[in-house]
């Protein structure tokens, strides 16, 4: 059975995200890990760079595919998980604790789901 933290809200993209004050940090559910299989490379988007909700915000390249990871939140990249850039093969190891992305929220938040809902939108 897929891993589905409760504290998280999740996007019909396979999104994670946490939000702690105006600060959102981003990453790929345990269901989107074993989609892609193998991840072996993560194009991360430049700090400082302004994401709109709903739109690309980097992309993860597996064995399989590349994949598009979308903003949860209008907002500004303040930090990107760079021991990802050594090892993104840890996103497949540890999805949750294996953030990729934190965002300073500027604006909207784009549609999103409870781990409930997203475990019903699954399948699960």
């Amino acid at each position: 059975m897929t891993k589905i933290p409760e504290e998280l809200r999740y996007l019909k993209t396979h999104e994670w995200f946490r939000t702690d004050g105006d600060i959102v940090t981003v990453g790929i559910s345990d269901f989107a890990q074993s989609q892609l299989t193998d991840v072996v490379f993560i194009d991360f988007p430049q700090t400082g760079a302004k994401k709109k909700a709903g739109e690309p915000l980097l992309s993860i390249e597996s064995v399989k595919s590349a994949e598009d990871i979308f903003s949860p939140v209008d907002g500004d990249v303040v930090e990107v998980n760079k021991e990802l850039s050594d090892s993104p093969e840890k996103v497949n190891k540890d999805p949750y604790g294996s953030w990729l992305v934190k965002l300073k929220k500027t604006g909207k938040t784009a549609d999103s789901m409870s781990a409930e809902e997203y475990r019903k939108f699954i399948g699960e």
